[in-house]
């Protein structure tokens, strides 16, 4: 992983500190390059137990191609006079974590836990601090509305077009699998609703624990709910439905709020890229928006809603045969990495790692795995969102068609090349002949 582009899958693995400039060249190494990827990743995303794991570098992604800019995770300033103590704390506690300089999670973890102290000693340290704090995050909910709105909008047609018809390709390269296989699992430890609207623009449907249409109300149960359908002329044999994933989202959303009256979480009917001024985004954030900094403890024992989200994930990832799959995430999270490990201690799990970078943080992570658990796709080559889907994610439609045609053309008598494709200028195979 010293070079800039790296991948490693199965016993195959190349890398490359710079790419070709001529194009044919670089046609050739990614030819060369997907016939080792892709067929491993096809096989790797028919495990049966699939879960995602996205990061804030898939919006940041998306966003790249959309022509806009994504919610930006620098320090801040509160405006109080704890801010000095507020940055230690926080650096400490990303240092604590490896994870180099503190962002604005961490300070809002700090910041919010200095605010409980202050409850008790200070009531009108605490009334500044909790106006400081409310400030801080309306400008952060409104950063990430913005980008949601750039991405809608992008930057020209062709922008939007591109952004969305990647966000789609790409999460049906996921979700696309036999309905009598388990459903994708999406993680995500982002604040946007990017994934919802991409499950939206492609037509997936989501099972999350909220329930209600109009008012959608957070429940603790773990119900295994599907969507299943019942076959024309067929009564009592109800059949899967396809285009059916789960979705979790780690640290909340910014359409989360508590109701402190019901002590209830209700998800509010935010339009994707809202204004600032919508009318259900609050002024006054902190006591009611339900967006979770990085712990640095087990906090996630104890922290409702947060317990029953990570319960979901080492549920889904620890278990025999399963995959994960993780896309912009900075292995930052340390609460995320250990459920990550624990997983890889059962021998048929595999992970699969599609970063830009190999940092410092993925390099400590990977060093705790055994090779033969875990894919690589390092670079801005291999995780360049549009050459992702283009070459090297698995195409489950054209598989089965493929497939088929393959079938049909062993079993018609004369031909002397009937495993090879038919030539440009022969009629191509009618589908469902026979």
């Amino acid at each position: 992983m010293d070079k800039k582009h790296f991948y490693r899958v199965g016993s195959h693995s190349g890398s490359w500190d710079d790419l070709p400039t001529d194009l044919d060249e670089l046609d050739s190494l990614t030819n060369s390059a997907r016939k080792h990827i892709e067929p491993w990743l096809s096989a790797v995303f028919q495990a049966e137990h699939l879960n995602l794991l996205l990061g804030s570098g898939f919006t940041t992604a998306v966003g790249y191609l959309a022509g806009v800019g994504a919610t930006g995770m620098a320090k801040v300033t509160f405006g109080t006079t704890y801010d000095v103590a507020i940055d230690a704390h926080a650096q400490a506690g990303a240092t604590a974590m490896k994870r180099g300089a503190a962002n604005i999670e961490d300070q809002f973890r700090s910041a919010l836990a200095l605010l409980e102290g202050l409850g008790v000693i200070d009531k009108a340290a605490e009334k500044s601090l909790k106006d400081g704090i409310d400030t801080q995050m309306s400008g952060f909910l409104t950063s990430l509305l913005k980008t949601e709105s750039g991405i809608v909008v992008g930057k020209d047609p062709a922008s939007k077009d591109a952004a969305q018809g990647t966000l789609q390709s790409f999460l049906l390269s996921f979700a696309s699998r036999a309905a009598s296989r388990e459903r994708l699992h999406v993680f995500t430890t982002n604040y946007d609703r990017l994934i919802e609207h991409g499950c939206d623009y492609a037509g997936l449907r989501i099972i999350d624990r909220f329930v209600g249409a109009l008012n959608p109300v957070f429940r603790a149960s773990r119900v295994e709910v599907d969507v299943h359908y019942n076959p024309p002329g067929i009564r009592g044999e109800p059949r899967f439905m396809e285009g059916v994933i789960r979705l979790t989202k780690l640290h909340g959303s910014l359409d989360w709020f508590f109701d402190k009256n019901e002590r209830r979480i209700y998800r509010k009917g935010i339009p994707f890229g809202a204004p600032a001024d919508h009318t259900d985004i609050p002024k006054k954030p902190v006591d009611t928006v339900m967006i979770y900094p990085n712990p640095a403890k087990d906090v996630e024992t104890t922290q409702y809603p947060y317990a029953e989200l990570f319960r979901d994930f080492a549920a889904a990832a620890c278990r025999p045969n399963a995959v994960v799959v993780t896309y912009g995430y900075g292995f930052g999270d340390d609460h995320v990495n250990r459920v990550l490990l624990d997983m890889l201690t059962i021998p048929s799990t595999h992970l699969v790692i599609m970063a830009y970078e190999a940092d410092d943080r993925l390099k400590a992570f990977i060093e705790k795995t055994r090779d033969a658990q875990v894919s690589l796709l390092i670079g801005p080559h291999f995780s360049d969102l549009q050459t992702l889907v283009a070459n090297y994610l698995p195409k489950p439609a054209l598989d089965y068609i493929s497939g088929r045609m393959t079938e049909l053309l062993k079993h018609r008598p004369g031909d002397p090349k009937a495993n090879d494709p038919p030539a440009a200028s022969s009629p191509a195979p009618s589908i469902g002949a026979v």
